[in-house]
């Protein structure tokens, strides 16, 4: 979950795509669509408590690398707790999405184009 809710977060930062999971991963998600993406995105973008809940899940990413850079499990374990229920709020599509982008190549086209949906959520965070 660690590498996974890293991952989500890190969709909120400057290179949103850059720290997926491994590609050879066991019971890897599929790859979502950029329709899918394209709706989910609307979806949060639309929603203004959805939103928040993704926002701060970003700003969670900071402070989770803070934790495991001083080795604070207990401080890990509080911030994955809230991270898990911040993700129920952004909804079932976040988890299944974001894990299926650990199929896609940050640096390829795709996932520039992946990124460029996200940027516009991105924005929207204050």
């Amino acid at each position: 979950m660690n590498l996974k809710l890293a991952m989500a977060a890190t969709l909120l930062a400057v290179a949103p795509l850059g720290a997926f999971a491994q590609q050879d991963e066991p019971n890897q998600p599929p790859k979502p669509t950029m329709e899918e993406v394209q709706k989910f995105v609307q979806t949060i973008s639309g929603n203004k408590k959805k939103l928040q809940a993704y926002c701060e899940l970003g700003k969670l990413q900071e402070q989770m690398e803070k934790a495991e850079e001083k080795n604070d499990t207990k401080a890990l374990d509080d911030l994955f707790a809230k991270a898990d229920s911040l993700e129920r709020q952004v909804g079932p599509d976040y988890a299944r999405i974001v894990d299926g982008l650990g199929e896609v190549d940050p640096s390829s086209d795709e996932g520039k184009k992946f990124t460029a949906l996200f940027d516009a959520v991105h924005k929207q965070c204050k």
